[in-house]
């Protein structure tokens, strides 16, 4: 997957500046997709040279002007044929991973620590998308919304990025528990 698919499925929901599409980049988006502003920012003037966006001026009295995006009807033809085409497997690649595998080898202190870092920042990701779904949904329960909800893609992939966190979570405090059990074990022997 391309940035430009992720930025033209964030541009379905509505017609965006570039920081309204950070910010929704951030919320929604950033469970399967990670940009930096200033990409996006780039992402956005290319799909518009290609006539895949469109951008248009709106002039502000009291903050400098904006320009606001939205998807053309060859920007949806894009993604259709985007969405159309088979998906490559997805994989790991964190250097975490690295560093755990070598735990046994070069200490452990070190590794537990990070990992419990990384618990904590899934933490606090997994209220925050818990609070992307309860508005996502409005009044609605889940299995509601999911019948009937008007938009539900947003939803979906923000249970998946709910479902990554949770795991990822407890992986890690897993595994800094079953290193420090061994630090602890090796520390006696």
């Amino acid at each position: 997957m391309a940035l430009r698919h992720a930025v033209l499925a964030a541009l379905l929901d509505g017609e965006y500046s570039g920081y309204q599409l950070a910010k929704a980049f951030d919320i929604g988006v950033a469970n399967f997709w990670h940009a930096l502003p200033q990409q996006l920012y780039a992402e956005l003037a290319k799909l518009e040279k290609e006539g895949l966006v469109a951008g248009r001026q709106v002039v502000q009295e009291t903050r400098p002007n904006k320009r606001l995006f939205q998807v053309t009807d060859a920007g949806r033809a894009e993604l259709e044929k985007f969405a159309a085409a088979v998906s490559k497997p997805s994989f790991i690649r964190d250097d975490l991973l690295v560093k755990v595998q070598v735990a046994d080898r070069i200490g452990t202190a070190s590794v537990i620590e990070q990992l419990r870092e990384r618990a904590s920042a899934a933490e606090a990701k997994i209220e925050l998308l818990g609070k992307v779904l309860r508005q996502l949904r409005g009044d609605a329960d889940e299995e509601e919304f999911l019948l009937r909800g008007e938009r539900i893609g947003p939803y979906l992939t923000c249970l998946r990025g709910l479902a990554f966190e949770q795991e990822h979570r407890d992986w890690c405090r897993r595994i800094a528990a079953v290193l420090r059990e061994r630090q602890s074990t090796h520390a006696e022997g």
